[in-house]
């Protein structure tokens, strides 16, 4: 019985993807089949219909039965449209995946008719069963997602669910592979999904796979680093994707730092007597290097309870008169209120009872190495005669060492002078570069002995002014700093560890004076131009600004490429420091790289050409002559000023790129009138 009318009889036959018709009353039989589910599994519509329209039921595969028989059940149940994913078995043997979608209606002689259109689903299962066997023979984790603003996770592989940690749903709980299949950004820290979000535009506007490593959050809360790449292909349906292959770096990053945390308290070791390290999040205390102090010797290694730890060490050895003090700056530090907004470490200086019974001066610092972990290192202060021998005009060996600690990050290094031959302890890459020698020629020298003839020989010193150091036990040196590209001056202090040593110890850091360039006071005439395609520079009148902290120029690039909107602090902190979060160091850091900005502009005369509200900035565009407002205002005359490449020294400005690289293209496939 077909109830359908004549004219439908071509669509419903030809057009409509495996389209047939069943009497669902008991036992389901079919009153209908199209030509194309003819073709789908290789029956005629007389072997389909005949033995009473039960044959579909015969070409389901003997696994799907029960299946398919639920599925029938369901729709005699209620007027509905429901789908179900089965087997069906064609004339040649061949198996098809197919899935089902079926509205079941009451029709006016009573009886419920289903209405099915199937789809050839093979493929998909084809694809998906391909993936399963890469789940179970490789390592690495494998995830497929969308190109949308919010990505949505269509795939994800047992290898991936490992690595983020991602448990089997229970009743009653939480799924959170649903959650992270409904935004893959779930499973990137905040402070990374910017720079997440900027590697997929990349890759969609480009077409080009990006490899890198990328930190994840698993699903326990802790954190992941995976190796991996992205590339952009087209699924099944025709949809664009992204697909990522990655593998867990985690305990190899985390070996990296562990080794790069012991050569720096190495460091610290040919610099302080004592070393502490303050665990917060552990709540202990643990002596990392005594120096053979028998006071600490037997509890090196040995984590104790932070505050009985402490408040011991301050009762039985700290003078009276400095121990209410101390006790403060240890409070201080364990209610996380020791740490200002100044990027200098917290320092103490106090006397106490040495290990051989004398009251000595001791100055001590707190070195933050991340949130949960400080060491606390200390040293006796030299008496005042042989703090003399090392005196650089008023400055001690004590602020020296200090200042050496404080520079850690911005070029410094330490040596053992031993005879005619030097063991570099530690140098930051810009010194190694001084010295003529790439950091991983470095490392080797850490571990020998080399005359100090041949270790000079490479450096941008003669051997005789090293001599010289050596000598008089200080010097003065320039070296090219590549992070400011720029000359910078530091100072070299050379002494034994105590007078009675034989060792001596180089100690380079710093001076830079910060002499300003000379301020330019700018006549009415002469502009301010900008240059955003290809390179980043500011030209006032004709010629580039120095721009002496590249940080404050990286700031001006984002300003302008905001093209007139504020920028909170919050913002710029997100962009300029990709890989850090945002907390009172990087607030800190940003208003010291705003006021180096602020401070360039005026040696310019040109400070109005930017505009700052409460702490958020903006570029006044009025005031300024820039390629890309030029470029965007429309005019004939600045249409071939874009060339395919804006603000080149920053990875942020891909979105930017793309969005020009867009309206190019669009205008370029504009047909022309």
């Amino acid at each position: 019985m077909k109830h359908m009318p004549n004219n439908l009889e071509d669509i419903l036959s030809e057009a409509i993807s495996g389209f047939h018709q069943y009497d669902l009353a008991a036992p389901p039989r079919l009153t209908y089949v199209s030509q194309s589910l003819c073709r789908m599994v290789g029956y005629t519509e007389a072997e389909l219909l005949g033995g009473g329209g039960n044959r579909y039921e015969a070409l389901v595969h003997p696994a799907d039965h029960a299946l398919y028989a639920a599925f029938l059940d369901s729709l005699q149940s209620a007027e509905q449209t429901l789908s179900a994913e089965y087997r069906l078995t064609r004339k040649d043997g061949s198996v098809l995946y197919v899935k089902d979608t079926m509205t079941s209606r009451r029709l006016d002689d009573g009886t419920i008719a289903g209405y099915s259109v199937l789809s050839d689903i093979t493929e998909l299962k084809n694809e998906n069963n391909n993936l399963q066997f890469l789940n179970k023979t490789i390592s690495f984790g494998f995830i497929r997602y969308t190109c949308e603003k919010q990505p949505r996770v269509t795939y994800i592989n047992q290898q991936m669910l490992e690595f983020l940690r991602i448990p089997a749903a229970q009743d009653g709980e939480i799924d959170y592979l649903e959650m992270y299949r409904d935004n893959i950004f779930l499973m990137i820290p905040i402070e990374e999904r910017h720079r997440f979000a900027l590697y997929l535009n990349r890759v969609y506007t480009a077409g080009t796979p990006i490899a890198g490593e990328i930190e994840v959050l698993r699903c326990d809360g802790t954190r992941a680093y995976l190796f991996g790449w992205v590339t952009k292909c087209v699924d099944e349906q025709g949809a664009e994707v992204f697909q990522s292959v990655c593998m867990d770096v985690t305990a190899r990053r985390q070996a990296k730092r562990a080794n790069e945390a012991k050569r720096y308290l190495k460091a610290l070791t040919e610099v302080y007597d004592k070393i502490f390290e303050y665990d917060l999040s552990r709540n202990t205390v643990n002596c990392l290097n005594s120096h053979n102090s028998p006071m600490f010797k037997w509890l090196e290694n040995i984590p104790m309870q932070m505050e009985k730890a402490t408040e011991k060490w301050v009762s039985e050895t700290v003078v009276p008169e400095d121990r209410e003090r101390v006790r403060a700056f240890f409070h201080a530090f364990r209610q996380k209120k020791l740490y200002g907004p100044s990027e200098i470490p917290p320092q103490i200086t106090y006397k106490a009872k040495s290990s051989t019974g004398e009251i000595k001066t001791y100055s001590g610092i707190f070195l933050k190495m991340n949130d949960s972990v400080s060491f606390f290192c200390c040293r006796r202060v030299p008496d005042l005669e042989e703090a003399e021998l090392l005196r650089n005009e008023n400055v001690s060996l004590k602020e020296n060492m200090q200042e050496l600690v404080m520079r850690l990050k911005e070029g410094i290094a330490a040596f053992e002078i031993a005879g005619e031959y030097v063991t570099p302890l530690y140098a930051s890459d810009n010194v190694c570069e001084f010295f003529g020698f790439t950091k991983e020629e470095w490392l080797p020298l850490m571990r020998q002995k080399t005359p100090i003839k041949d270790f000079v020989s490479r450096s941008k010193t003669a051997y005789e002014d090293f001599s010289e150091l050596l000598r008089t036990g200080e010097a003065e040196f320039t070296y090219y700093d590549f992070g400011i590209e720029g000359d910078r001056r530091i100072k070299a202090i050379c002494s034994p560890k105590s007078p009675s040593a034989s060792p001596r110890y180089v100690l380079l850091y710093n001076v830079d004076d910060g002499t300003m360039i000379s301020v330019h006071h700018l006549d009415g005439g002469r502009a301010v131009s900008i240059r955003t395609f290809g390179y980043f520079d500011v030209f006032v009148g004709g010629k580039p600004i120095a721009f002496r902290s590249q940080k404050a120029k990286e700031l001006f690039a984002l300003l302008v490429d905001r093209r007139g909107g504020y920028v909170s602090s919050e913002e710029a902190i997100s962009f300029l420091w990709e890989d850090e979060p945002i907390n009172s160091v990087t607030l800190a850091r940003y208003r010291k790289v705003a006021l180096r900005l602020k401070n360039i502009l005026e040696e310019y005369g040109i400070a109005d050409v930017i505009a700052s509200v409460d702490g958020k900035r903006r570029i006044v565009m009025e005031k300024v002559q820039c390629d890309l407002y030029d470029y965007l205002s429309g005019k004939e005359e600045y249409a071939q000023l874009f060339k395919g490449s804006y603000l080149s020294n920053y990875s942020w400005s891909e979105t930017t790129l793309g969005e020009l690289t867009n309206a190019r293209l669009s205008q370029n496939s504009t047909p022309a009138l």
